[in-house]
């Protein structure tokens, strides 16, 4: 383990953290189509190598150093990504496309619900609201609610690129907490 790197297991977790987060930027951002001519099916290239090989890789790397949830993470993340990339140009209905987002939506919520530094949680938390609509998106043929989820993936990146980040250069990983009864009292 790195003492250098403050969150998670050290260089395996922030390695991990930065491909999830240039992933789900390039794939939220897609959605979003606030750039002109990018689509979620220009980050294909991104989500086959970086969200997938390299996230998988790193999962593997977790579970070498004995990190079970990041690696439980990254390896089903990595399943995600490159599932999802070597099928983009399959020709499947809406409701099948819905049902694989749904399916993964779940994942993310489990990984949500397993605890772990608040950044962690609130990626996949993240995530897992645009997985969410982008499945409900997909099941109703609803252009709007995927931009929506498309923008709930890119703050999920935008999560997890801060988290890596913040632990290479010892930023604030957490929000600190206040005792109970303590806060600014008002003088008569």
């Amino acid at each position: 383990m790195d003492n250098d790197v403050s969150a998670g297991s050290g260089i395996t977790t922030v390695v991990g953290r930065l491909a999830l987060g240039i992933t789900l930027l390039a794939f939220g951002l897609g959605y979003t189509e606030v750039i002109d001519g990018v689509s979620a099916a220009d980050a294909v290239s991104i989500a086959q190598y970086v969200g997938g090989v390299a996230l998988f890789v790193a999962g593997l790397m977790a579970f070498r150093d004995r990190d079970n949830a990041s690696g439980t993470a990254f390896a089903a993340l990595g399943a995600l990504w490159f599932t999802w990339a070597v099928s983009a140009d399959a020709q499947v209905s809406a409701n099948a496309a819905g049902l694989f987002l749904l399916l993964f939506a779940l994942v993310a919520l489990s990984l949500t619900l397993a605890g772990g530094d608040q950044l962690g949680q609130g990626a996949y938390g993240l995530f897992f609201v645009s997985l969410l609509l982008l499945s409900i998106s997909m099941f109703a043929e609803n252009d709007g609610l995927a931009k929506v989820g498309g923008w709930f993936a890119v703050g999920a990146g935008a999560v997890a690129w801060y988290a890596a980040t913040a632990a290479l250069a010892h930023w604030p990983t957490s929000v600190p907490r206040r005792a109970a009864g303590r806060g600014v009292t008002a003088t008569g």
